[in-house]
């Protein structure tokens, strides 16, 4: 049996959170109002070394729990940007089959992912966040304790060490010997200019173009620029055939996946202004859980990674990170509680989601899209 890890004064709590993703942050950020100080450690250089992706829609029962609990729900009202939630769905030859225009009070508000993260990077002393550590071994203590060894030499001992480094977590292993598998689906992703003429069919929102095994999906964002993603449920070797290096070439090929689609549909591929970033999408398995090990516990998709198909993996890792924030601030004088009862909250609610998370990648690119995705839509 795990003996509890006592610590007699908060200042003695030595908590080491490895990433800063949404939920590390939002660990830290909990931590840091009730009192309990806490040490990211990220491989970025920076907070600016790369973009941050898209827009996330931040849902009232967990995203939005989380960033109330770390003190933090005003200031992301600020950051919600109006009209983004527009949905329309459309087959192969452009006939709309689904149109949802924007609401002037969403419940589940977009934001931009990169706005989000500085948010809660700004919200912390400027010393939490440790840039360009870059973990690279674990070693359990027999004391308990974990030594945690970075790239650039450091080496660090935690009392508590928590996995908030995504999808291939280096955490992970201590707890699981579960590994992200490719859930069959791979993203392309490119962007036209404001006021590019291939995108005028495009209004404000989300277009959804799919059918069985492929799909184009493109944004329009506030400043006019779209974004649009081909989706091809391919093997992960496929692509290899592909150079890359060629833009034009490389949109070519893809948009030969959409012979006989409506021209505007395939110009979204063909004239594509920046270079293909490549996003193949993997999943943990969807009741992924472990056994309680003293000291140590994940958070966001290092626990529960899945494919975005439900748009709960971001949500997920907010309220992740504030649960487990608030277990450790009720139970302070004994973190091995703190942890149990996180976990035991985790697991059942994770599981559900990826449920779901699942079947709503099948409606996008099964038999029955995109009438499957009509459904979807309209059944919220």
């Amino acid at each position: 049996m795990n003996s509890p890890l006592v610590f007699p004064a908060v200042a003695a709590a030595r908590i080491a959170i490895i990433g800063a993703g949404l939920g590390g942050l939002t660990l830290a950020r909990v931590l840091h109002i009730n009192g309990i100080r806490s040490t990211i450690y990220e491989a970025e250089p920076s907070s600016d070394a790369r973009p941050q992706g898209g827009l996330l829609d931040i849902h009232e029962y967990n995203g939005q729990a989380g960033l109330r609990a770390a003190g933090l729900y005003d200031r992301f009202l600020d950051l919600v940007l109006p009209g983004e939630d527009a949905k329309r769905v459309v087959d192969r030859h452009a006939n709309i089959l689904f149109d949802q225009r924007a609401s002037s009070a969403p419940a589940r508000p977009e934001v931009d992912r990169g706005a989000l993260r500085r948010l809660l990077i700004d919200s912390l002393p400027a010393d939490t966040i440790r840039w360009g550590h870059k973990l690279t071994s674990v070693i359990r203590l027999q004391t308990g304790r974990h030594q945690i060894a970075f790239d650039n030499g450091v080496i660090e001992h935690s009392e508590v060490l928590i996995g908030a480094d995504g999808a291939w977590s280096r955490v992970r292993p201590l707890l699981s010997a579960a590994h992200p598998a490719h859930t069959g689906t791979t993203f392309l992703e490119t962007s036209h200019r404001s006021g590019s003429t291939v995108t005028t069919s495009i209004e404000t929102g989300t277009l959804m173009a799919v059918e069985p095994g492929k799909g184009i999906l493109a944004h329009r964002y506030a400043d006019g620029t779209v974004r649009v993603t081909i989706a091809l449920q391919k093997p992960e070797t496929w692509f290899d055939a592909i150079d890359f290096a060629e833009r034009s070439s490389a949109l070519a090929r893809l948009a030969q996946e959409f012979e006989g689609w409506a021209a505007e549909l395939r110009a979204l591929i063909l004239n594509g202004e920046t270079d293909l970033l490549i996003r193949p999408i993997h999943a943990l398995p969807p009741h992924h859980c472990w056994a309680r090990t003293a000291g140590v516990t994940l958070v966001g998709d290092a626990a529960h990674l899945m494919s975005p198909f439900a748009g709960e993996g971001a949500n997920l890792a907010l309220q992740g990170g504030a649960e487990l924030g608030l277990a450790l601030c009720a139970h302070r004088d004994d973190m091995e509680k703190a942890l149990e009862a996180y976990e035991t909250a985790l697991f059942p609610r994770s599981a559900a989601f990826a449920d779901r998370t699942a079947r709503n990648h099948e409606r996008f690119f099964g038999e029955h899209a995109p009438r499957s995705v009509v459904e979807l839509f309209a059944a919220h």
